[in-house]
């Protein structure tokens, strides 16, 4: 004789148990992500030397390098490049302020007819001059949400574009030397 089979049981998990695996899991992951912010700090950005880019723009002798000085320690450089392009070479440093915003140092041989609309875009116009340390600064427009400062020299075109606050702006470029 067969044996008739038992009837399913039914499931006995309720909703509390759910809870509780899910707190069993939250736990080690909150604790992770405490680590890495508070301990590890995940948030800084991670900064960068921008010496070997500099030296690197100075060795190859096409427009007078600057570099900024007497920036705050509270100023993190976050990227140095130096590349050769079409039509000249660019060397670009990147930053975050005091405030948290980015902000880019741009200098190039790059003619500003070809510079300005690939670092602004093509409706980057000029929006007034401002006087810095002695020279003459035009403001820009730029990217959504940024606005840019253009030094235009002889040997090399300044630019520094980013979201920061204008007094931001004007700290970096009067920090140019």
């Amino acid at each position: 004789m067969d044996q008739p089979t038992p009837p399913p049981v039914a499931n006995s998990r309720t909703p509390r148990d759910m809870v509780l695996s899910l707190i069993v899991l939250l736990v080690p992951v909150l604790l992770v992500v405490l680590i890495y912010r508070v301990v590890q700090g995940g948030d800084k950005p991670v900064e960068v030397d921008t010496a070997p880019a500099v030296a690197q723009a100075r060795s190859a002798n096409a427009f007078p390098v600057a570099e900024p000085t007497g920036l705050s320690d509270d100023w993190r450089t976050i990227s140095a490049v130096f590349q050769k392009t079409e039509g000249g070479q660019i060397l670009r440093l990147g930053y975050v302020t005091p405030d948290g915003a980015g902000l880019q140092l741009i200098q190039s041989d790059v003619s500003p007819e070809k510079l300005l609309p690939a670092e602004l875009t093509k409706s980057g116009r000029p929006a007034g001059t401002i006087k810095l340390d002695g020279q003459s600064w035009q403001r820009y427009t730029a990217r959504p949400g940024e606005r840019a400062l253009v030094l235009l020299e002889r040997d090399r075109t300044i630019v520094i574009v980013g979201g920061a606050h204008e007094e931001e702006q004007r700290e970096l470029a009067t920090a140019v030397r």
